[in-house]
């Protein structure tokens, strides 16, 4: 029977590279799908690259933890081009960058771009352009304050996690929206006649009487 068939399903665990935030079902189910892919298409490489089972499983633990920051459709998706696009055995960064590709259709940045937009763009926040709405909205729920006072190593895990999940949102077909601060009215100015500046320096002076 071939390694990760469908009769032997592997549910492989996050790995270290997994930062402590398991990865759902779903994404299990994806990478052991992709997985199935590649045995069928390529067949003779597969088996020399996973000759048994416990080098799948551990294979299939690493590919999760680097991909965890995809959507499953996104990995479905990049598993189906890359089996119709390529005559030797797509690797793991291939995978990666298909997946990417597929995000960059729906003008979201990398997760590094963003998080420096959001670290860098002035205030007021609301009111600027952004390169797509999943970074504000991702800096808004990771908190300007924090963004702004804490270091790389405890904003950037925060807001990946947030903009992961908006990213997620916007693959699957969500509009994300940015409400923007109602205009401020204009102020009109309108010259004092004469007869009104004889009267408020009357009233000034009587103030001042007092």
């Amino acid at each position: 029977m071939t390694p990760g068939s469908a009769e032997s399903p592997t549910e492989p665990g996050p790995s270290k590279a997994d930062s402590g935030r398991q990865a759902g079902r779903d994404q299990v189910d994806a990478v052991n799908r992709l997985f199935e892919e590649f045995a069928f298409a390529y067949h003779n490489q597969y088996r020399k690259a996973f000759p048994n089972r416990a080098t799948l499983d551990r294979a299939k633990k690493f590919w999760l933890g680097h991909l965890r920051c995809f959507s499953p459709a996104q990995i479905v998706r990049a598993s189906a081009k890359l089996v119709t696009s390529s005559e030797f055995m797509p690797t793991l960064s291939d995978v990666v960058n298909a997946c990417r590709d597929d995000r960059a259709l729906f003008g979201l940045p990398s997760n590094r771009a963003a998080y420096q937009e959001a670290c860098l763009k002035p205030g007021p926040k609301a009111a600027r352009e952004w390169s797509h709405e999943a970074v504000y909205l991702a800096g808004r729920a990771t908190g300007w304050q924090l963004l702004a006072s804490e270091p790389e190593s405890v904003s950037y895990p925060l807001f990946e996690y947030h903009y992961l999940d908006l990213c997620r949102q916007v693959v699957e077909g969500a509009k994300l929206t940015i409400e923007r601060p109602p205009p401020l009215p204009r102020q009109t100015h309108t010259e004092l006649t004469r007869k009104e500046l004889q009267e408020l320096a009357a009233e000034l002076r009587r103030e001042l009487a007092e």
